[in-house]
């Protein structure tokens, strides 16, 4: 009986080529997965774990109009406030 490994006792067929080119797809395929998938958060913030920045004042204040504790007038009279200490808006002036 013939073996795969023999092509009829020449040694390893043309085909014995192949599986390295199997293996290189394999593991350029597990790392372009893992990429994707695994690696692609590191390095970012996750949308459900706080930044860094979340007790800044600006921050601190949204939080507050959008719970309903302080009013529009109120969100924006404060955040002008905030604007001229922590200059959030570019020298042009708009935001």
């Amino acid at each position: 009986m013939q073996t795969l490994a023999h092509f009829a006792d020449g040694g390893p067929g043309p085909w014995i080529l192949l599986f390295p080119l199997i293996w290189a797809a394999v593991v350029i395929g597990g790392i372009t997965l893992l990429r994707r998938t695994v690696w692609r958060g590191r390095g970012r913030r996750a949308p459900w774990r706080p930044a860094a920045d979340d007790n800044s004042p600006i921050t601190v204040l949204g939080h507050r109009f959008a719970s309903g504790e302080i009013d529009e007038d109120e969100y924006w009279r404060r955040l002008s406030v905030l604007d001229e200490q922590f200059g959030r808006t570019g020298k042009g002036g708009a935001a």
